[in-house]
């Protein structure tokens, strides 16, 4: 128990800033950001899963953590579409998730954003030819910004949710 206290002492703080983010394959369009400029100050975003794997949610549920903390960059998560400025869509869209992804999206009050989160939600990845999967998203609904990844690491997602606010990113500082 005393080592464990001497060794944590003597190492001092071993936290730091959150990781880079890669270059992004894809930039943020003129037409995104134009469309975002409401949301400056703030943007709230519901995530919106239409077959995925999970492994883009447990992404996103990261940004909430401490080490990330979207929350301090004015980006917050809602729990209705109806509350939402932004749909962050992730997996591909199912058989049985078509109807509810259009509902979801006629029910997010204009103006409005479309992220197409994942490599699913873009091109349905591993999951293109599957008998339950009808397509990529915006085969069902416009799309206004594509973060691709398998799954996309939190640090480039924020820096897209940067991008999109006009912000510079703190990683780019």
């Amino acid at each position: 128990m005393f080592r464990i206290v001497k060794k944590s002492l003597t190492t001092g703080v071993v936290t730091g800033q959150y990781p880079m983010a890669k270059a992004s394959q894809e930039p943020v369009s003129r037409e995104a950001i134009e469309k975002a400029k409401p949301f400056r100050r703030s943007l709230t975003i519901r995530e919106v899963d239409t077959g995925s794997c999970n492994a883009c949610e447990m992404e996103m549920n990261a940004l909430a953590n401490p080490v990330y903390d979207v929350e301090r960059f004015g980006v917050e998560i809602a729990a209705s579409p109806r509350h939402a400025d932004a749909l962050v869509v992730t997996g591909p869209v199912t058989v049985n998730m078509e109807r509810a992804l259009k509902d979801v999206y006629k029910q997010t009050p204009d103006p409005k954003l479309v992220i197409a989160l994942g490599d699913c939600a873009i091109t349905c990845g591993v999951f293109k030819g599957s008998y339950a999967v009808t397509g990529p998203v915006d085969r069902h609904i416009p799309v206004d910004v594509r973060i691709a990844g398998c799954p996309p690491r939190p640090a480039e997602i924020l820096a897209v949710l940067e991008a999109l606010r006009g912000a510079p990113a703190e990683s780019d500082t």
